[in-house]
């Protein structure tokens, strides 16, 4: 059984959760995710169950511990966690999804304590082998308040039954289990090539909500890398910031 959890998410661009805590309740959160808390909180870090799942935990990319915040103070006590990246906290009532919920490796951001966190894998070999960012889910799974993040701007979809869409296996946040899922390659040679999406979409078939993102961490993190190469590439070759746009200009 899940603590009962009372909280109000604040922010715009760069979300913050706050989450108010009773005498005895908790919140689990992966490391790092904390931004302040208040007299009374102790922190307890720990694999959350085990070894064993602190290792499936570092299959999906994330931390191998994970913080449990108990309050043992009087009244009330507030503890905050940040977003990584700019874009939005989804809160997710497990209950209204049959107690459990998949979301893409690092949307997970806290939970009520009583919250498990495992590693689900895609149903079928050909996601698994070709499904990239799509390949290994995180599955939540409880009767509480679940936290997860979204780069960009969030887009819920409710699928109706048999309703299929196909979207960009990166732009995936969280989908319920009631949602079929499935990797299709782009057809083509010069979809492959040129069509600047990837090679594989995620196709989803209802009934069931799907949440998506706009802004893929991974998306932003070519955009970064990119600019960081080309600002290097000016540097090498001596025109400095001011003069890329000049070194664009003369073919360089």
């Amino acid at each position: 059984m899940a603590d009962v959890i009372d909280y109000r998410i604040l922010g715009d661009e760069m979300q913050i959760v706050e989450i108010e805590l009773d005498p005895g309740e908790g919140v689990r959160a992966e490391a790092g995710a904390m931004l302040y808390m208040e007299d009374g909180i102790e922190m307890q870090t720990g694999t959350g169950g085990g070894i064993f799942k602190g290792f499936k935990r570092m299959i999906t990319g994330e931390s191998f511990f994970i913080t449990t915040f108990l309050y043992r103070g009087q009244g009330k006590g507030l503890v905050s966690f940040a977003a990584p990246y700019p874009g939005k906290i989804i809160p997710v009532d497990l209950t209204q999804f049959g107690g459990r919920i998949l979301c893409q490796k690092d949307a997970f951001l806290c939970a009520a304590a009583g919250i498990e966190i495992e590693v689900a894998f895609t149903k079928r070999l050909g996601a698994g082998l070709f499904g990239g960012e799509g390949f290994i889910l995180q599955e939540l799974r409880g009767d509480g308040m679940a936290f997860i993040h979204a780069g960009g701007t969030v887009i819920e979809k409710n699928l109706a039954a048999g309703e299929r869409l196909r979207v960009d296996t990166g732009c995936l946040v969280a989908l319920a289990p009631t949602v079929d899922y499935d990797i299709q390659f782009i057809g083509g040679f010069k979809n492959a090539l040129f069509g600047g999406e990837g090679l594989f979409l995620a196709v989803l078939r209802g009934p069931g909500t799907v949440y998506l993102q706009s802004l893929p961490f991974s998306r932003l993190a070519d955009r970064i890398s990119a600019a960081a190469r080309f600002q290097q590439k000016g540097e090498q070759k001596g025109i400095g910031g001011s003069g890329i746009l000049g070194g664009l200009i003369s073919g360089d």
